[in-house]
């Protein structure tokens, strides 16, 4: 085996452990997300959004789920950089990494406490603070690197004639960006939570398969 053939070796176990690290970042959050959902006192995933969960006592578990699979997508926009070829390969990644970037940015800035959560908190309360300014920001930039990514990577595909990879990629995009514009102009209404709650395991399954199928040929 020639060094070169040493240096492509490493280079192929590299990529696919960051593109590993990228299928499991969903199936990661979406489990924290949805056992503390289930488990906090006063929490109604019909009514609060998972940003919620970052207040309380317990707050550092979804802060902490919120960094890890941040950076998880990070690691997963590194080998996409790597896998992809032809179209996409330059701003497909970089959108999913800013996608990684918004869920770190918004562990810094936590949601502010809202419609009854956590418990204690007025029914009726809709304070914004500079922090929970923060968050919005960090949300439109991560779910805007999300839905860019989508898109850019659906034409990927596109080009290489995978359909049903482009089909699935394109209304994911799509579905996601009418499930934050519902959320953002719903004012906390139950359908628009629902709705946002599938488009984010939709938006996981995406990712994670994406970094699946590159990681066969990685």
């Amino acid at each position: 085996m020639t060094t070169h053939d040493v240096t492509v070796s490493a280079r192929g176990v590299s990529t696919r452990a960051l593109l590993t690290g990228g299928a499991v970042a969903g199936s990661l959050y979406v489990v924290v997300w949805l056992t503390q959902a289930f488990t906090r006192e006063g929490f109604d995933i019909t009514r609060h959004p998972a940003s919620l969960l970052a207040n309380g006592g317990p707050g550092w578990i979804q802060t902490t789920n919120f960094i890890v699979s941040g950076l998880l997508s990070i690691a997963a926009a590194v080998g996409l950089r790597r896998a992809l070829t032809g179209r996409g390969r330059v701003w497909g990644p970089w959108l999913v990494g800013l996608y990684g970037f918004g869920l770190v940015l918004a562990a810094g800035f936590p949601a502010d406490p809202a419609a009854g959560f956590p418990v204690g908190t007025p029914a009726d309360y809709a304070e914004i603070s500079a922090r929970g300014m923060g968050h919005f920001v960090a949300g439109g930039i991560g779910f805007s690197g999300l839905i860019g990514g989508c898109l850019v990577i659906a034409a990927h595909y596109r080009s290489i004639g995978r359909r049903a990879f482009a089909r699935f990629s394109a209304v994911t995009g799509i579905l996601f960006f009418g499930a934050f514009a519902g959320l953002s102009a719903g004012a906390g209404s139950r359908p628009t939570i629902i709705a946002f709650d599938i488009a984010v395991v939709l938006g996981w399954s995406w990712l994670t398969a994406v970094c699946l199928d590159k990681r066969r040929t990685a």
